[in-house]
């Protein structure tokens, strides 16, 4: 069998096979820079991902943590309009007090559910923003799949 071989300088000889690696070897050298390029990328992308997922539930936490403060200060209320109800019914003996104990009774009610349902909704929150962590999960899988 032939070979080919090209004379690049007086006495220094290549074969088509050696011309074929170097850029085979150029190849990969550009395929690693862009694998480093789009892994970089991809990298901000996730972070702004992550930053976005996580603002959009300190966001529903924050909105709980106000109905409970809400809810708590319906609940004052109601016990203040109870404590005068009570003041009411001791100092008169009249049914004036009966209304009072209803106001205050059902502010109070209110004022709990509040901060029963805003509790619930802050222990149902998760802060770890999990698209995120499965979006990193499926890229690093991107990678190990690119390298190989």
């Amino acid at each position: 069998m032939e070979r080919n071989t090209m004379m690049d300088s007086p006495g220094a000889s290549r074969t088509w096979e050696d011309d074929n690696n170097m850029a085979s070897q150029a190849s990969m050298g550009r395929l690693f820079r862009e694998l480093a390029t789009d892994l970089s990328e991809l990298t901000r992308k996730e972070i702004q991902l992550a930053q976005t997922e996580t603002m959009e539930k300190v966001s529903h936490a924050s909105k709980a943590v106000i109905s409970m403060a809400a809810g708590g200060f319906v609940a004052y209320a109601g016990l203040l309009v109870l404590m005068a109800a009570a003041v009411m019914g001791l100092a008169t003996f009249v049914p004036y007090w009966l209304a009072a104990v209803i106001v205050g009774g059902l502010a109070l009610i209110i004022g709990l559910i509040m901060v029963q349902s805003g509790r619930s909704a802050l222990q149902q929150t998760s802060i770890t923003p999990e698209k995120t962590v499965d979006s990193l999960k499926e890229n690093a899988a991107w990678v190990k799949e690119q390298i190989q």
